[in-house]
């Protein structure tokens, strides 16, 4: 609105044929205290070009007119702008066509006998018109909330789901891993066999990296946060991001001055940027420009009320922007779903976006995504910023793990799971009791009078979780030092508190060397984090 003396005109089209009344219905409005700036036209033509034109608080329409009458004038106004107020002001207006307009649409109809009514009817058809847009507004706005609310609940849905096919998977994965390197042990490095071995374990690790990005989907994977420096891991990983993408496609990193931390797992933010990277490079297949920036933001309520489930505050901000093909809305609002993916067959998973997704909100964070056809796309990844120093990079040593002669009561409820981890602690010196449910460890540890070094769990067991179990067993052995394993991580275990931030945890699938050292650092230094 155009503005004056501090208050807003009233913007009103006027269809009128006679100079006088124009003249003297906007001095009656004016008259009325009502600050107006009206455009008069007098036509079928004028009338239909204006309101294409303009953007108009209220019409004003005489019913006769020469060729064209107050009835048309409304069908053609509910057409073109059926939200502007229509109010019929004629000095032939019988009561019969009154009605009829009123039927037809109008908010009102004034006499011009009686201009002394239009100012009241002005401001009503106003304040009703206001009462209307922000009905529809707030209706919107719940339309809005509710989408967004069924496809968080679907996302949820599905992260279940997820995160149910990545635990089935992680248990045969353990015992296809662990089996093949039994079997690699049988025969010497020249042998076919090894070579062949090579190329199971070469699948199986491939198949877990899959199976760890549904897991981070479904945010129920364990993390190892550090205090980060975001440009730096930018700058760090600048060869490998080059290296990814093709030879046409020019990329730059515009990091900015005096970023903030971050409080992340380091591989997970790496993942982060090489799926992004990934994907940027696909959007191009003839190339373009690919630039990663950096930078502080803060997040106000405005912006978060527009963008659930964000939260206001102080954010580290990655943006990744292509210049490629660009996406549709249809694409745009499906794209972190996961096995969603626009690619030929062959060409990619879907799990890349997805685990973009899983990783921003398990640490906390946010992702927005805007694209259009033939421009390109920008993601935008928002961190919670800290004021923490960086953590200082702790090297691990790279000898193998020592092998032990401790005991070790292990409880596994899948059977090939079990079988594999008993021989290969029995290979590395351990005495192992086995059991498959928890009653059965109870009675195996009441039969061993002698001292129990370790008990080694899943987390999810029948009757009886792992960290149940682990009190029970502590009744009896309080020596006996706990590690807990699993597929996957339930939410309530991890989040609410049955397996705490201390416990020693190792995520299946896991090799051989990997079991063995996370039990080495338990029993030698009493690391809490295994693996």
């Amino acid at each position: 609105m155009a503005e004056m003396e501090g208050r807003p005109r009233i913007r009103i089209l006027h269809l009128e044929d006679d100079p006088n009344d124009a003249e003297l219905i906007q001095a009656s409005l004016e008259m009325d205290g009502l600050l107006v700036a009206v455009e008069t036209v007098a036509t079928r033509e004028d009338f239909a070009a204006a309101l294409k034109r303009g953007d108009f608080d209220l019409i004003l329409s005489d019913f006769a007119l020469p060729g064209f009458d107050g009835a048309s004038a409304l069908g053609i106004a509910r057409d073109t702008a059926p939200g502007v107020p229509f109010i019929m002001v004629s000095g032939q207006l019988g009561e019969e066509a009154a009605v009829e307009s009123v039927r037809g649409g109008a908010t009102d109809y004034v006499l011009k006998q009686r201009l002394s009514r239009l100012g009241p009817s002005v401001r009503r058809a106003l304040a009703e018109a206001d009462d209307r847009s922000k009905r529809k507004q707030a209706e919107e706005a719940l339309r809005k909330s509710e989408d967004q609310l069924r496809h968080a609940q679907k996302m949820e849905a599905v992260g279940r789901l997820a995160a149910g096919v990545a635990h089935d998977f992680n248990n045969l994965l353990t015992a296809i891993i662990g089996y093949t390197q039994l079997m690699q042990r049988r025969f010497p490095p020249d042998h076919p066999a090894t070579k062949d071995a090579g190329e199971v374990l070469g699948a199986a690790e491939r198949a877990a990296s899959l199976t760890r990005q549904l897991l981070i989907f479904s945010r129920q994977q364990v993390l190892k946060p550090r205090v980060l420096d975001l440009n730096g891991i930018v700058s760090g990983m600048d060869r490998i991001l080059r290296g990814l993408i093709d030879a046409g496609i020019d990329f730059l990193a515009v990091p900015a001055r005096d970023l903030g931390r971050i409080k992340a797992d380091p591989g997970h933010v790496e993942q982060v940027l090489v799926n992004l990277v990934v994907n940027a490079r696909d959007a191009m297949p003839s190339g373009g420009r690919l630039t990663i920036e950096t930078a502080n933001i803060e997040l106000d309520e405005h912006y978060v009320l527009d963008h659930p489930p964000a939260q206001p505050g102080r954010y580290v901000a990655l943006a990744v922007t292509d210049s490629g093909c660009g996406m549709d809305a249809e694409t745009q609002a499906r794209i972190f779903e996961p096995f969603y993916t626009t690619k030929e067959v062959g060409k990619g998973t879907g799990l890349g976006l997805s685990t973009v997704h899983g990783i921003v909100h398990q640490c906390g964070g946010h992702i927005d995504v805007y694209s259009e056809i033939g421009v390109g796309s920008v993601f935008k990844v928002y961190l919670p910023r800290v004021d923490e120093a960086v953590d200082p990079v702790v090297s691990r040593g790279v000898e193998p793990p020592a092998p032990g002669t401790e005991t070790v009561l292990l409880v596994e409820d899948h059977a090939r799971v079990r079988n594999v981890i008993a021989q290969t602690l029995r290979l590395n010196g351990y005495t192992v009791l086995e059991a498959a449910e928890p009653g059965e460890a109870m009675s195996r540890a009441h039969e061993h009078p002698a001292r129990l070094d370790l008990l080694l769990t899943d987390v999810m067991l029948p009757g009886m979780n792992g960290p149940e179990l682990a009190r029970a067993i502590a009744r009896r052995h309080p020596e006996a030092r706990v590690l807990f394993m699993s597929g996957y991580t339930d939410n309530a275990v991890i989040h609410q508190g049955l397996l705490g931030s201390g416990a020693a945890f190792l995520q299946k699938p896991f090799t051989a060397e990997g079991l063995l050292r996370g039990i080495r650092a338990l029993l030698d230094n009493g690391l809490r984090e295994a693996a």
